[in-house]
Formats: structure tokens, sequence, C-alpha cells
């Protein structure tokens, strides 16, 4: 498909609506206690409740309700207190029961917003309809037989919520921030590992377009189980571009499920879109409502962590970092919980974020490892810091020699490796004017230049004290002592 000549699409306004299923990280599965653990042998984590066999009987989850309404706090959600399960009724080879338990007229989760910010600096709230209840389906897997598909039951009964949003998306890049705020925040409460590519967090996208002023909504498409972020975007740019192409060639849009081909980057048809009369929805018989209370909800609402979005307002505001420092810091849970810790040590908070997000975080993708796996705490980073502060280390030298030192000695703090490895600046000035006095001899020339009004040849002395010093000095000092010496030739 060629793209939109100039000035076409400018006539149509997107619309997005997003739904996102999360894998809770429970032990055991919605209705029974099979365990709900990733990377089993095939159906290895079925029973007879999982593969529905006949008399078996469904019993809840009390920490799938628990995590639900921890997703719903943390969207600003209203918390529906008397929740009821709903039998959604379709046949798939990978649906043991022949229906999926679900939540219909009353879900746990009703309303709130996600606080997306955009690349131009801007901000929005985007509206969340529901969060519901429901346990997921099996696997079916079409490559591993020549003539025919494999199904593995692990998968099903783990127990998911989905996150419904309302239509008010309104660009890929919303979407993609929308799904990068919702994975951010299963992250930090815990309750889903958010890895697309695993399968833990599916996102389904409803896309549609109108001409710009509409306020009715057009035909919408649903594009399938997209497995990252990308392929959310990649799959609403191809079809705003497709359905607009239609409309102004005469057609329609014809409301279908797609599937998206993440390398051909294009969509196609995978099934004509049930309604919801399709699925016969009613009651779940055997399972009784849910009756939920504002004590319940208060215990969770205290057990829940700073969010983050509360924590990047904390490091613009009252620690006064850049919105660009606080945007890293808070894009991983465990690299903010380590950043906590880094600040009740220390008060240079730039300074703390500057090594987390400089040495630090090179060492991290360097290696290959999370923060939770690094061998240098947080105190004994603030301890560096510190170190640097008080002048008794230059930047460089902690950087490039004590940093590294710190990390393999586990059992010694900075001072005592600056100490041992002789790195602690030189306090005399004798020796800071030997070094001055040293370099200047060695380029007569640049001291010509520097005094016919080239200031730039101060770089070149200074490289040449630091290198003869071994980074022994303090560098803003020695920079004026430089300057005074030079100067008085």
């Amino acid at each position: 498909m060629t793209s939109l000549a100039d000035g076409i699409s400018d006539k149509y306004e997107l619309v997005v609506g997003l739904e996102v299923h999360a894998q809770l990280s429970t032990l055991s599965k919605s209705f029974s206690s099979d365990s709900a653990a990733f990377g089993g042998g095939p159906n290895q984590h079925v029973s007879p409740v999982s593969l529905a066999h006949p008399g078996t009987l469904p019993r809840i989850n009390k920490k799938m309700v628990e995590y639900a309404v921890k997703m719903g706090l943390a969207c600003n959600c209203t918390i529906n207190l008397h929740n009821t399960f709903a039998r959604k009724n379709y046949f798939y080879a990978d649906l043991p029961k022949g229906y999926q338990i679900t939540q219909d007229h009353e879900p746990i989760c009703l309303g709130g917003s996600v606080f997306v910010r955009l690349a131009d600096g801007s901000s929005k709230n985007i509206a969340i309809h529901h969060i519901h209840m429901e346990d997921d389906a099996g696997k079916s897997m079409h490559d591993q037989h020549h003539a025919d598909s494999l199904i593995d039951l692990n998968r099903a009964g783990v127990p998911l919520i989905e996150i419904v949003s309302e239509p008010g998306m309104r660009s890929a890049e919303e979407a993609g921030q929308f799904l990068t705020e919702i994975r951010k925040l299963v992250r930090y409460l815990d309750i889903c590992d958010g890895n697309m590519e695993e399968g833990s967090m599916r996102c389904d996208a409803n896309i549609s377009v109108r001409l710009r002023g509409q306020t009715t909504y057009g035909n919408r498409c649903e594009v399938k189980n997209l497995n990252s972020i990308r392929n959310v975007q990649r799959a609403i740019e191809h079809e705003f571009e497709r359905q607009v192409d239609i409309i102004e060639n005469g057609g329609r849009i014809d409301q279908n499920t797609l599937n998206f081909n993440a390398d051909t980057g294009e969509t196609s048809v995978l099934r004509s879109k049930e309604m919801a009369n399709d699925y016969r929805y009613f009651p779940e018989p055997d399972l009784a409502p849910i009756v939920l209370n504002q004590q319940y909800l208060d215990s969770i609402q205290s057990s829940m962590p700073a969010l983050p979005n509360e924590l990047y307002n904390k490091y613009t505001t009252v620690l006064g970092l850049s919105d660009y420092d606080a945007g890293v810091i808070t894009a991983d849970r465990d690299f903010a919980l380590y950043f906590e810790e880094l600040i009740k040590s220390t008060d240079n908070y730039k300074a703390a974020a500057n090594w987390l997000m400089g040495p630090v975080k090179s060492y991290l993708n360097d290696n290959g490892e999370p923060i939770t796996n690094i061998s240098l705490t947080p105190e004994k980073l603030a301890g560096l810091i510190k170190l640097v502060d008080s002048g008794k280390v230059n930047n460089t030298v902690a950087s490039q020699k004590l940093f590294p030192a710190l990390l393999k000695n586990r059992n010694k703090n900075a001072t005592e490796l600056a100490n041992e490895l002789n790195l602690l600046i030189i306090a005399d000035n004798n020796d800071v004017s030997l070094f001055i006095h040293n370099a200047i001899a060695k380029f007569p020339d640049k001291v010509k230049e520097y005094q016919n009004g080239k200031k730039g040849v101060l770089g070149l002395f200074m490289g040449e004290i630091m290198k003869s010093s071994k980074g022994k000095i303090d560098p803003q000092k020695t920079n004026q002592l430089l300057i005074k010496e030079l100067e008085s030739k």
C-alpha cells in the first residue's frame, strides 16, 4: 500500500482504544490450585479443574482480586464492591471449558485514567472504561509439527486483568505511551512482569478513523495480540493509512478482527468481528459474588508503593532534577528503588542521578545485568559521591578507577580503596606547581599561542598535568593556578 498523498491524511482523525491483558504473577491459577508458573513442560501445570473435567468446580483466587484492586487504585478507578463473574462462550481448541470465566456487567474497576507525557512536552490523561478479571486460554502452537497444531494447556486458567481504555487516543504515540505507563504500573505494583515477548502482557488495538470535526465514530477494526509497544504503534499507523485510503476511494470499513504481520508491517483479516451477543454471556453459576468492603480497600491502598508518576513529580519538584533525569530513573522500578535508597545517604541529588545514569547504567548495559544484581550498595555509592564532593578525589578518577574497584571489592568502602590505590588528591601546592611547571616547559610554543589569545590550549596543558599527576589533583584549583602561571609569563 502506497503512502497517502500530502494533505489527505490531515482531513481525518485517528481514534484508538486499547485492550491490555496483563497476566497476574500469582502462584496458582484463577480458579484452581494449579501452578501458574511460566515455562513448565507442555501440559504439566494442569488438573481436572483446569482441564474442565465434568463435575469440577472453580474456586476464586484471592490474590487475583487483590492484584486487580491494586491496579484499579493505581489508575484512580472506582472499585466495585459487588463483583460477579460471567461465562463468555466461544469455541476454540485451546479453551478447555468451551467458555471463559470473565466479568461482564459488574467488573471490579470502573472509570479511571492513565497520565502520559508526550515527546512535544504536552501531557494527557487517557481515560479507562473499566478493568475486569478473567482466566486465560491455553496456547496453540502451529510450528511444532509438520501437519498438526499442538496444544499446551499450562496457560489455561492463569489469571488475567484486562484494562479497557476509552477510545480516547489520537495518535500512535499516545497509544505507545499509554501502554508504556500500564507496563510500568504493573511492574511497580509487582503484579505482572510486563513481558510482552513472552505473552504475559498482550494488547489488542481498536482502530477507526473519522473526518476531523465529526463526533460519531467510524467502523472500527480490532488488531489482535500485538506483542510489543513498537508493533502496536506500527499497526495503528498502518491501519490509519489503510482505512483512509479505502474511504477516499469510495469504500467502507468492515468491522473485522485483524492480524498484524510484524515482518511486513501490514494487517490482514483474521475473522469478522464478533459482537457481545455472539458470546452469549450469562452469569457464572458456580461462583458466588465477591463482596468487598472499604476496610479491605484501605488495607491494599496502605500497602502500595510509590508509583512512577508520584516519584517523577517528587524528583522534579522536591529534588530539582530535570524532566529527563526523572524520566530515566522512573522508567524502571528497580532502578527507581535503588535511587530511593541512594538519596537516603546523600543530599547531592544531581550527582546521585548522574552516577546512576552514567557509570552504573553503563556497567549494567555492558554486562547485561539488572540493577538488582549489582554488588555496589547504594550506601557505598553515596560514600563515593561524598568523597568527590569533599574534593578528595576528582570525578574522572572516581569513575574510571574507584568505581570499578568498588564493584570488585564488596567489603571495602570508597575511602578505604582510595587510600589503598593512592587516588586521593594531592593537597601540597608545591607538587601541583611542579606538574604545572613541567607541562608549560614541555609546550613552549603553546604558551605563546595562549598569550596571543588562543585560550583553547588550556585543555592541552590540563591533559598533560592530569596525566603526569595520575589524576591526583583538584582540576578546578589546578586550572586556576595554571591560568595564573601562564598570565605571569
